[in-house]
């Protein structure tokens, strides 16, 4: 074989290869540190689902006020356009206020980090063989239309077309929130009633905190002290959840780096209780949690809403590890399938941690997951019609050593119902007779007396 063509075979397996891995033969990434308007997102999303496409799949959950399409991009090791069965579920949501930029970006470059490094790196061939990933980039493209690159304060671009706060906009456990429901709101929602998230993040800027439930509070305790702890049942967890990103990001978990230069007291460890913060109504993390059983936490990375494209790369290299680290601790807890006797997954079945308030609702397929901490718990399954099961259920402490554990319950056998009419009848009679007896005893009484 002559030199030229061994020096071309070689090439072009290089070049295979380099394509294979996300990656030009000059070492330029597909996503670029650079901010994305709506077209280069899309044509951007396109490239990596079909430079990966064995391994993702590009959709859109809906639309937003102005017609633009709410790209999402599924990822996972094998069949990454369905649900597999016990295979958990996680999202990152990006940009849901127009002006706060730096996660829309982040995402897109965490995209490309698990795409390109599937079968390279083990830990994410390992994640990604496990779990199925959605990144939503943007929440809000009209808003990010309108926003001012170097701007890092202010609300230009924050609102939808509409002139509505979209982390104000979703269904409140506390009160009613009398805001319509808006159309990007609605694409979320749909969203979580097709797929059951277990794990999932909304990114925001203008600030350096990892915030989790609950962001409101009862009318009466706002009224009492509208800035406390307002704790959900699933607190320790929550904690947990966010000192993992606080403690991987490169400066979240230091408190002068959370002072956002003087704005801010800052935050110990940089995590905070949303109401311990400041009380918001309608917010997506709550709605995620109370009405979905989906654990979210809502990541301020920048404090600065809009900074110059210059520091993107910057905020990759601080935020890209924490990044991962968080969604893997989808890998912890118990799950199972909640079945009949005979094998059959009951929908809508309630799976609860004795000692919690809340509780899970299974899947269509019967599923239920639960991220907990090392531990020994009561949990019980129950559904209309059916046994209560309680099992006691052991949470081991390291990742991917999920307790599974599948409840049977049994069909309840309803009391027979008498039918014959004689029965009736005599029924009746007797209760005829029991009131006869009753007033002569009455009678008997007074004579007496």
């Amino acid at each position: 074989m002559k030199k030229s063509t061994k020096t071309y075979l070689l090439v072009s397996v290089v070049y295979l290869i380099s394509q294979l891995h996300g990656y030009y033969v000059n070492g330029l990434p597909i996503v670029e540190f650079d901010y994305h308007p709506y077209e280069n997102l899309t044509q951007t999303m396109t490239e990596l689902h079909e430079t990966y496409y064995e391994i993702s799949d590009l959709y859109s959950i809906g639309r937003s006020m102005e017609g633009r399409k709410l790209w999402a991009l599924a990822i996972s090791g094998h069949d990454a356009w369905r649900h597999e069965i016990l295979r958990p579920e996680v999202k990152y949501v990006g940009n849901m206020h127009g002006n706060e930029v730096v996660g829309r970006e982040m995402l897109l470059h965490f995209a490309e980090l698990l795409l390109s490094n599937y079968g390279v790196d083990d830990e994410i061939t390992k994640f990604l063989d496990t779990t199925r990933v959605h990144i939503l980039p943007t929440m809000n493209p009209d808003g990010f239309e309108r926003g001012i690159e170097g701007m890092c304060f202010g609300v230009v671009g924050r609102y939808n077309k509409d002139g509505y706060d979209l982390n104000r906009n979703f269904p409140d456990m506390f009160e009613v929130n009398e805001d319509p429901i808006q159309m990007e709101t609605d694409a979320i929602i749909s969203w979580l009633e097709r797929i059951p998230f277990v794990l999932s993040a909304n990114y925001h800027g203008g600030a350096l905190v990892a915030n989790y439930p609950y962001d409101n509070l009862t009318p009466e305790d706002k009224a009492e002290d509208p800035q406390q702890y307002s704790e959900c049942p699933d607190d320790d967890v929550y904690r947990n959840i966010s000192l993992t990103y606080s403690y991987n990001h490169k400066t979240m978990y230091m408190l002068n780096e959370t002072q956002c230069n003087g704005n801010f007291e800052g935050f110990e460890d940089g995590i905070t209780n949303g109401a311990d913060w400041y009380w918001t109504i309608g917010s997506i993390q709550d709605y995620n949690y109370v009405f979905h059983g989906c654990m979210e936490i809502t990541l301020e990375i920048s404090c600065c809403k809009y900074p110059r494209a210059d520091t993107l790369e910057d905020y990759w290299d601080e935020n890209k590890i924490a990044m991962l680290e968080y969604l893997k601790q989808v890998q912890r807890g118990i799950k199972g399938i909640v079945m009949d006797e005979n094998q059959n997954p009951i929908p809508r079945a309630r799976v609860t941690v004795i000692g919690r308030s809340n509780f899970y609702n299974t899947t269509i397929d019967g599923e239920y997951f639960k991220i907990l901490m090392p531990g020994t718990y009561q949990v019980e399954a129950a559904a209309d019609g059916y046994t209560t099961h309680t099992e006691t259920l052991t949470v081991r402490e390291h990742l991917y050593d999920v307790t599974e554990f599948n409840f049977t319950l049994a069909t309840e056998i309803p009391e027979p119902i008498d039918d014959d009419p004689s029965s009736a009848v005599k029924h009746d009679s007797i209760s005829i007779l029991s009131f006869i007896l009753s007033l002569i005893s009455l009678c008997f009484v007074f004579r007496q007396s």
